[in-house]
């Protein structure tokens, strides 16, 4: 389970569009200048979130992109989506089956009930975050998460007995 590149690079632009100016827009080649990333990454990203509505785009001297909704109306959990997909879905078995049609394990699968569980736990921190909680500082940002997250025991501190 990987956040992907398309993912990564999606969620830059719609940050650096965010922090830009109210009614500002922000060209391909400025967009690209100021992440690093390529310009026809850049040009793949924005048609991406354009047609999800996440971006909204103007043409002529003065065109560009623009976020299409307030930061705090995007939705990280959507933006994800739009950009790849969840870490689980349905069907990940199907697509996962090894050499038959369907996984030997389809009637019951423990490693399914840790992939949903996962997801969930995701699921649940993506929708309560929205775009305005990414334009914060990386400890802002941590600070607002870690109260939900849970603490998993270390192998280590276990004692021999």
């Amino acid at each position: 389970m990987k956040m992907t590149t398309q993912e990564e690079y999606g969620l830059r632009c719609l940050l650096r569009l965010g922090r830009s100016s109210p009614g500002q827009s922000l060209t391909i080649s400025e967009l690209s200048r100021h992440e690093a990333i390529s310009a026809p990454t850049v040009a793949k990203m924005m048609r991406i979130l354009r047609r999800a509505g996440l971006v909204r785009s103007t043409r002529g001297k003065e065109g560009g992109y623009t976020l299409a909704r307030a930061p705090e109306q995007v939705n990280v959990g959507e933006a994800l989506a739009v950009l790849g997909g969840r870490l689980y879905d349905a069907r990940f078995c199907e697509r996962h089956s090894g050499t038959v049609r369907l996984c030997t394990n389809t009637p019951d699968c423990s490693i399914r009930s840790v992939w949903r569980v996962l997801q969930d736990a995701v699921d649940g921190v993506l929708a309560r975050m929205t775009l305005k909680d990414l334009l914060q500082t990386e400890e802002e940002v941590a600070a607002s998460v870690r109260p939900h997250a849970v603490a998993l025991p270390l192998l280590s501190s276990r004692r021999a007995g």
